[in-house]
């Protein structure tokens, strides 16, 4: 029995290596108004019509209280589903209402797809770095996550081969590969159609199951649209989207696209999760998507996170070591930062927070110990003053560290 903890020796075996993420353990300090943020990965919802969401839930309660008051099905309200099917044609997905799941937002998708897939030492193949909530959700089920490197064209089909081909040879099969191909988390960068066939090819080659995560697809700087995997190969691919970045993490709506086999089993442990999704947040948002110009407030975020992004480039340049090297975001919310090697950003960090700035060090995107150099930085949340003005703490930081490393000869 543990003084700190008397219920130490009856948890499971996987529950006592849980740790909090790097992300959470900042929010408590990087929440005091004097620290700028640059850590987390909050849309800003000021954009909104508070107003109008406000109406249409008060309509929502008007006309059907008595269903969105009520328990509801485990897949999801079907009207809902049927809105999702036109936000997915939107990004060229076509599929049916029947189709999908609707979870508590993207990451209770990846935990369902975790749990129903996943066994304890099965090898996942994953960019690095990855979204820090994945891992997380992958992690609890005790797999072992391979990284594959990324450039500023996102996941290297190359790369890929070779690890599938290394994999194979040591005997270890995959059991599947989890990407996120738009505006990646957190390196902001994006695949092209060349790169999206090669990957998929690749997976057709080694019998690999594909998990795409697209919440940022829609939140293009160029106002382009890419071709979804799930699109290339219906059957190959399981297809994660969410409401969170293009109207309200607040009413964690997120689904999953899979075939029909993959999806009664997907109903089956929402069941067993969460007996099933609030109803009253599937009806704001179904009516929201039915009634409103959304589309319009996907472009206000867009629009307004392309010129946060500029200014946060353009300080970077200024700020920063000529060592340090960015990849300029496709869209999204991130920007991924490596600075010259004798910096580890996750020993920095305290110092950054005394300083009046917080970031994520890059090794919250790693399984492997790897990231210790890098790190994310948001810019959707803080405005764009706030913004320039971490990044120029930052870089003075920055620059304090690399003397402070050179006078001591390391």
């Amino acid at each position: 029995m543990s003084v700190l903890d008397p219920h130490l020796a009856r948890y499971a075996a996987r529950a006592k290596g849980m740790t909090a993420s790097e992300i959470r353990a900042l929010f408590a300090v990087a929440s005091r108004p004097e620290v700028v943020s640059l850590a987390g990965g909050m849309p800003d919802v000021s954009v909104l019509d508070y107003d109008q969401v406000a109406a249409v839930a008060a309509e929502v309660m008007a006309s059907q209280g008595d269903v969105a008051l009520q328990y509801g099905g485990g897949q999801g309200s079907p009207e809902l589903r049927e809105q999702l099917c036109t936000v997915m044609r939107t990004e060229h997905v076509s599929a049916r209402p029947d189709d999908l799941v609707v979870t508590a937002g993207g990451q209770q998708a990846l935990d369902l797809l975790a749990r129903l897939f996943i066994d304890a030492g099965d090898v996942i193949v994953a960019e690095g770095p990855s979204y820090v909530g994945a891992l997380s959700a992958f992690g609890q089920y005790e797999p072992h996550i391979v990284h594959v490197p990324m450039d500023e064209g996102g996941l290297i089909p190359e790369a890929l081969a070779e690890t599938l081909d290394r994999l194979r040879d040591e005997g270890r099969t995959p059991k599947m590969l989890y990407t996120i191909p738009n505006h990646q988390n957190p390196a902001g960068v994006s695949l092209d159609l060349e790169r999206r066939q090669a990957i998929l090819r690749l997976a057709e080659d080694h019998d690999l199951m594909v998990i795409e995560d697209n919440p940022y697809g829609m939140l293009d700087f160029k106002h382009e649209t890419r071709t979804p995997l799930v699109t290339l190969a219906p059957e190959r691919v399981i297809y994660i989207g969410t409401l969170s970045k293009i109207f309200s993490p607040g009413m964690r709506v997120g689904w999953v696209l899979a075939p029909r086999s993959v999806r009664d089993r997907l109903v089956l442990l929402k069941e067993a999760s969460d007996l099933c999704q609030s109803n009253v947040t599937q009806a704001i948002a179904e009516a929201w998507l039915r009634t409103q110009p959304w589309m319009d407030q996907v472009r206000a975020f867009t629009e307004l996170y392309r010129e946060r992004c500029d200014v946060m480039l353009a300080e970077i340049e200024t700020a920063f070591p000529a060592e340090a090297a960015v990849a300029a975001p496709t869209g999204g919310l991130f920007a991924w930062v490596s600075l010259p090697p004798a910096i580890d950003t996750g020993a920095m960090l305290p110092r950054a927070i005394n300083a009046r700035v917080a970031y994520v060090p890059g090794r919250a995107f790693f399984a492997d110990g790897g990231g210790t150099q890098q790190m994310r930085l948001n810019f959707s949340y803080a405005d764009s003053t706030k913004i320039a003005e971490g990044i120029r703490r930052l870089g003075k930081l920055i620059g304090e560290e690399l003397t402070l490393l050179e006078a001591f000869g390391r």
